[in-house]
């Protein structure tokens, strides 16, 4: 990116020393990091009610002990997410606490998953954002991956800002969207205290539909598991908090969890209680809306409000993917690229790498939310299950005041959130949940390749310092050259105040171009040696590596050879096409020769 376009576009870069005053408020990190758990209202009790669909109205009240069952494993989950934040406050939740109890290739996993879900969350998101708008406007449906693709584009670049400006941009649809929600249910619960806890299209409490099964109740289950995503992110992000940090992380996870019980349990009765169905074209939220305001201004105010906070719930993966990606570059299963800290303080890397492979993903699934719910929550929950185990195993260990109590909460989230694991990659497999439980695998793997192969780097480069010392080297510069010019000669000059033995290499694809050249270097005098070679294919990539072997045994090896290659640097950037680039291609090939080293020398043209 241009450098002048990159600071109206990202902003000036920040010093280092400025990182703590980049760090999050609890009233900036509830929006930004809360929005994913949040704004799982809009599709957690739908995805419950779309598994039973085709049982009708009959059904419809199987949601209800769903949504008790999922409220429970919500205050179980908070209660161990608000110990790991203590435990670890350095971050990286489920990660972090693997690593610690069952070792590296333990936290591998976990950390596999959770990129996984980071990256889906992001397309589920938006996507669902995208939905609410096109359930209010249908005219837009046609622009459905369009408005995604642009959706996620704007929230990576506001990310590539920094955190503390993507809060300030973000937080207020945040908060719009915990108040429209509230006001919802306050107005449906008053409506219900004055027409009746029941109403005509209330569907009958405790029948069993024809065509239930176990297998689908589980099914419903895990997919109203869906709401439960994102709930893991703060203690993820537990650095990102202002002092005293830990602190500060535990009240917005509480916050988190009660807003979160309140509009979760809060619109799934009153959903309940209207006989809501579902349809495939207008949301659940959406006709919920409709029937408390009709089509006034608040009903757009809820749908514009929840388009905004799907979309933003993506910007929970920005703060939790690059640091967890960070996180496992440092422990060698990602490439050190995501340690590093952009202008803005950011793992920009993490962040370019998320919105790059989210936007892949809408364009595959065609933006379709029900199409991308098969592969969401399953790296969540299976992270869910290695942290809360991993909790277990910490209090086991630690005996700290009142372990029992803790760990029976963790062995409660535990069991269950393997149940939704299990039941989610068998009941979800054909519709996709397959692609993840590779992926997994497929991430783990290279993960640990990436590991033996920084091991094997530090080996090699390890150096007894008692022992190995620097020391000159017998050194040959060879000058591959084309003719006679300022190029050739500015390269020659740098090679000799290298080492006096140096030798000029020149090609040719005749005996008479040969013969000229001989002559020109006669008359020319350096007193530097020429090598001259005949080319009957044109290559002169061959007939150079040919020499350099022919180096190797020459009396007194030495025991370094430069390839010093002369290029001029054109005065504007296209007219590099008008050359060949020859240069390029002995830099491309050389590079892996062993005991060989590469230098260009420029010659920077003022003509032309």
């Amino acid at each position: 990116m241009p450098s002048n376009l990159k600071r109206i576009v990202i902003g000036s870069p920040l010093k280092s020393s400025e990182l703590t005053h980049a760090r999050l408020s609890k009233l900036k990190a509830l929006p930004i990091l809360s929005s994913d758990a949040l704004s799982s209202v809009a599709y957690g009790y739908e995805a419950s009610l779309t598994e039973m669909a085709f049982l009708g109205t009959a059904g419809l009240w199987l949601g209800v002990p769903i949504m008790g069952v999922i409220t429970l494993l919500l205050i179980a989950l908070i209660l161990s997410y608000l110990q790991v934040i203590k435990a670890y406050p350095g971050g990286g939740g489920a990660y972090a606490v693997a690593s610690d109890q069952f070792g590296k290739v333990a936290g591998l996993i976990a950390g596999s998953a959770l990129l996984i879900d980071y990256t889906l969350t992001v397309a589920v998101s938006v996507a669902s954002g995208v939905a609410a708008i096109t359930s209010a406007y249908p005219g837009t449906l046609p622009y459905t991956v369009p408005m995604c693709v642009a959706s996620i584009l704007l929230i990576m670049m506001v990310n590539l800002r920094g955190i503390n400006e993507s809060a300030s941009a973000f937080m207020w649809p945040t908060y719009a969207f915990i108040v429209a929600m509230l006001v919802m249910v306050g107005v449906g619960f008053f409506d219900l205290s004055h027409t009746g806890w029941r109403t005509p299209q209330t569907p009958v409490f405790g029948v069993i539909p024809q065509g239930f099964t176990i297998i689908l109740l589980l099914r419903a289950f895990a997919s109203g598991c869906s709401a439960l995503t994102g709930i893991e992110a703060i203690s993820n992000a537990t650095p990102q908090f202002r002092e005293p940090t830990i602190r500060n992380a535990q009240k917005t996870l509480l916050i988190l969890g009660l807003l979160l019980a309140l509009m979760y349990v809060g619109t799934g009765t009153l959903a309940y209680k209207l006989g809501i169905h579902v349809n495939p074209n207008v949301t659940v939220l959406s006709q919920m809306a409709q029937h408390y305001f009709h089509n006034g201004w608040f009903y757009y105010f809820i749908q514009y409000s929840t388009f905004a906070v799907l979309v933003l719930a993506a910007n929970t993966s920005y703060s939790g993917f690059p640091i967890l990606a960070a996180l496992m570059a440092r422990d060698g299963f990602m490439p050190h690229m995501f340690m590093l800290r952009g202008d803005r303080l950011g793992y920009s890397n993490g962040i370019l790498i998320l919105s790059t492979l989210a936007i892949i993903l809408v364009i595959a699934f065609g933006g379709n939310t029900n199409a991308l719910i098969p592969l969401y929550a399953i790296g969540v929950f299976l992270s869910f299950t290695m942290a809360q185990s991993g909790m277990i195993k910490h209090w086991l260990k630690t005996r700290a005041s009142g372990w029992q109590i803790r760990g029976a909460i963790n062995t409660f989230g535990a069991i269950l959130s393997a149940i939704v694991t299990i039941v989610f990659s068998v009941a979800k497999f054909g519709q996709g949940a397959w692609i993840v439980l590779i992926l997994i695998p497929l991430i783990i793997y290279f993960g640990l390749k990436a590991r033996k192969h920084y091991r094997a780097i530090a080996d090699d480069l390890r150096i007894d310092m008692a022992q190995v010392k620097p020391r000159p080297h017998r050194t040959t510069v060879v000058v591959p050259i084309a003719g006679i010019n300022r190029v050739v000669a500015s390269t020659l000059s740098y090679a000799l105040s290298v080492s006096d033995q140096v030798v000029a290499f020149y090609v040719a694809f005749d005996d008479e171009s040969i013969e000229r050249m001989e002559e020109k270097w006669a008359q020319w005098g350096t007193g530097i040696r020429l090598v001259t070679a005949r080319s009957q294919y044109r290559s002169v990539v061959r007939p150079l590596l040919r020499f350099l072997n022919t180096v190797e045994n020459w009396e007194g090896q030495p025991e370094n050879v430069i390839i010093a290659i002369p290029q001029f640097i054109a005065k504007r950037w296209w007219h590099n096409i008008l050359h060949n680039q020859t240069s390029l291609q002995l830099r491309t090939i050389l590079l892996y020769r062993k005991d060989i080293i590469v230098t260009t020398v420029p010659y920077h043209l003022s003509k032309g």
